[in-house]
């Protein structure tokens, strides 16, 4: 969808600065909220393009006034309340007031890191072959969905080339809104940066995208 969250290329928000890569956390708390997001997540009540979405979807003005992990509090927060798994209340309190519902799944801390190193592959069966190959020149389609979408609108409408095949993959977009996986070749576009951002822009810059089938057309 077109959100604040998807702040690519907007101009007004000031230049992106990079942090230590060692640097996790700023807050103890921080580590919590990932925790929890980790532990609900394992619980299969939602999918992470769910999850994604949660956040993503959340009203400009909440998620521009909030952090990072804040911003993951508040989407794990109204998932949870959409299921019915903790109430505005109990939120606003800060405990639980009623008796907590039964899970079918839960993630115990001695095999946390098990789970974590096996992760969650979303590559499935290639059951059709690919429509385009490394080198082609294709056009992100100048979509507008109303739903999750993981193709950046600063790339929409603009040309780029394919640079690599990764195999069909689970689509996002039909994920997030629960109408199963369908698959899909998802690839790497290379979009050269005066291609996005006109002649002012730095010709020394790409930017690679992977991008999903049905986000694409032949150029």
């Amino acid at each position: 969808m077109n959100g604040a969250a998807d702040m690519g290329g907007m101009m007004g928000f000031g230049p992106v600065k990079p942090e230590p890569e060692h640097i996790r956390f700023h807050a103890e708390w921080e580590k919590r909220v990932l925790a929890m997001t980790l532990a609900m997540g394992a619980t299969g009540q939602w999918n992470i393009d769910q999850s994604r979405s949660a956040r993503e979807s959340l009203p400009p003005p909440q998620y521009l006034a909030k952090s990072y992990y804040e911003i993951w509090l508040a989407g794990l927060e109204k998932l949870m309340a959409e299921r019915g798994l903790v109430s505005g209340e109990e939120i606003e309190a800060g405990r639980v007031l009623a008796p907590p519902k039964q899970l079918p799944r839960i993630l115990k801390a001695e095999v946390v890191p098990a789970v974590l190193a096996k992760g969650g592959p979303t590559e499935r069966e290639t059951t059709q072959p690919a429509r385009f190959k490394v080198g082609d020149r294709v056009r992100a389609k100048n979509m507008h969905p109303a739903g999750h979408t993981r193709l950046p609108r600063y790339v929409r409408g603009h040309v780029g080339t394919v640079e690599l095949l990764h195999g069909m993959h689970v689509f996002p977009d039909a994920s997030a809104q629960g109408r199963g996986e369908m698959p899909q070749w998802l690839y790497t576009v290379r979009f050269e940066g005066r291609e996005l951002w006109g002649e002012g822009g730095d010709p020394t810059l790409s930017v690679s995208v992977d991008a999903w089938d049905s986000y694409l057309e032949p150029a």
